[in-house]
């Protein structure tokens, strides 16, 4: 059997850690849902004895996460499960969603980019806020679900990460109202907490003053996530 591209790149340190991560696997889904019965995370089986490669795939993003601390990465991992639990995120792209408020003006999956990574669109500008925030937990779920659309697409042997492309075009630096603050800030931890390394890119389109308010922010930045940025600004 052709060795998984990503497994195959793996470090000494990182091939170590997730066999570890792997054999706990057992120990994680009791923790997690009350059973060691084998349960799915993003498509792939969780199951400590499989050859499945992209088992390895998975486990490194959360190892990776967490500085390849083995304790933190697994209770990051049994918290993922307890919330795709608790929020139904494998069903959620079973649910209706209003296209006058959350259609294709505010964002939406486009095909891949030449690697094969999905890429998804976020618009900020011209949007009416009050209709699109009013429900900070329906744009939490509209939202969630535009990423798993993209989580989707990612097969774990041909690609691991996705694309994302934000576009600030017409935003006003002092436009943003209170619940789109909340929804921008529950929906950052929800990302970081829930979807660990699946970001390949991330491409901002911004005006003068948010290139601006890059430039300030930019040194408390961690270096591996400035690599993945790309400023576009005008």
């Amino acid at each position: 059997m052709t060795e998984n591209k990503f497994v195959a790149q793996f470090t000494v340190t990182e091939a170590v850690a997730v066999q570890q991560l792997k054999d706990a696997l057992p120990d994680i889904l009791t923790e997690a849902f009350g059973t060691s019965n084998v349960q799915a995370l993003w498509g792939v089986p969780l199951d400590k004895d499989s050859d499945d490669e992209r088992i390895k795939v998975v486990l490194v993003k959360f190892l990776r996460a967490r500085n390849m601390e083995i304790p933190v990465a697994k209770d990051m991992l049994i918290n993922t499960l307890k919330w795709r639990k608790e929020f139904s995120a494998d069903t959620i792209l079973d649910e209706q969603f209003d296209d006058s408020t959350f259609g294709d003006k505010v964002g939406f999956l486009y095909k891949a980019d030449k690697q094969g990574r999905p890429v998804t669109y976020n618009f900020y500008g011209g949007i009416n806020q009050d209709k699109v925030f009013g429900d900070v937990d329906k744009f939490i779920r509209w939202r969630v679900a535009l990423m798993e659309k993209g989580v989707k697409q990612v097969d774990f042997v041909n690609t691991d990460a996705m694309v994302q492309v934000h576009d600030y075009s017409g935003a006003s630096i002092l436009g943003r109202t209170a619940n789109t603050k909340e929804a921008t800030n529950l929906l950052i931890k929800l990302m970081q907490d829930n979807y660990p390394e699946f970001l390949s890119n991330k491409i901002f389109g911004i005006p003068k003053w948010g290139s601006m308010i890059f430039k300030l922010i930019r040194p408390l930045l961690p270096e591996a996530t400035l690599k993945k940025f790309v400023i576009c600004s005008w």
